[in-house]
């Protein structure tokens, strides 16, 4: 019975997971803009594919396989915010951002 709890909740967070990630792909390709697309790229993204470590954690349930989607998630915590600043640096000085959609320009 627990298991197969386990079994629909892990295929739900994969679902969603998947939804989340495809969105994300969307984005990027649609939004207009470099920040637009780096937020994009890095926000629903790193949240789809934290719902997909945690629907292959429940499915999985062994601890050599808890420890690796474990790594995973850290790591994808760890470079995601790390990569959409360097995008957005990069954008901004070699003159890709429209300096009119800035609030505050603190690189200025």
């Amino acid at each position: 019975m627990l298991a197969t709890l386990a079994d629909w909740l892990g295929g739900c967070c994969l679902v969603a997971g998947a939804l989340l990630s495809l969105v994300a792909g969307i984005g990027v390709l649609r939004f207009p803009d470099t920040l637009s697309r780096m937020h994009a790229a890095t926000k629903p993204q790193t949240l789809g594919v934290l719902l997909l470590v945690a629907g292959v954690a429940l499915r999985l349930r062994t601890s050599a396989d808890l420890a690796m989607v474990g790594l995973v998630a850290v790591f994808q915590l760890a470079t995601a915010p790390v990569a959409a600043q360097m995008i957005g640096r990069a954008a901004y000085r070699s003159g890709r951002v429209d300096r009119a959609l800035l609030d505050v320009d603190e690189l200025q």
